[in-house]
């Protein structure tokens, strides 16, 4: 069924918007994959935050024209889903790791920050750690050496303590 001209501009004005805000796009080829598999991917992404979408290809490249995607408009041909994230590495996530499971699920490109990527580097666009790991990483390192004096002046308080108390014990005696 097709769309008329004003349902039309209302899908680009939505795809433009998603455009706006997300920072990474992935296309994928979704030819033969069942209705199950496809609400299972549209979960995946709705709980990771990343809005797919089954657009016509003319409507997508209208949408991301101006944009920093339009690098890859060239590219937008054949039955694809788009799924574009405010988070980087989300949309290559989800649909990389869908498609480790579903062979039909075929990854064609996406782009990031203005540059396009092959399904190489959609691929290693994936393999980034989460936002949140990153983060506790970045912790665990700040908080490593902070912890090493912790342990040493500890260790130097103890030091001090032992030969006070072996002092003391004669002393006593």
């Amino acid at each position: 069924m097709s769309l008329n001209r004003s349902e039309k501009h209302a899908v680009v004005e939505e795809v433009t918007a998603l455009a706006a805000k997300a920072q990474t796009l992935v296309m994928a080829e979704y030819r033969g994959i069942t209705v199950a598999d496809m609400t299972k991917l549209r979960v995946a992404a709705r709980g990771a935050g990343v809005d797919l979408s089954v657009l016509k290809n003319t409507l997508a490249r209208r949408a991301v024209a101006g944009s920093q995607f339009e690098v890859i408009g060239d590219q937008m041909t054949g039955p694809l889903i788009y799924g574009f994230s405010v988070d980087a590495v989300a949309a290559a996530k989800v649909v990389a790791d869908f498609a480790k499971t579903n062979d039909k699920l075929v990854i064609r490109g996406g782009a990031f920050a203005g540059k396009a990527l092959d399904v190489n580097g959609v691929k290693q666009l994936a393999n980034i750690p989460s936002k949140e790991v990153l983060l506790a990483q970045l912790c665990g390192l700040l908080m490593s050496p902070i912890s090493r004096t912790a342990v040493v002046l500890g260790a130097l308080a103890k030091k001090r303590e032992e030969p006070a108390a072996q002092t003391e014990e004669p002393a006593a005696a």
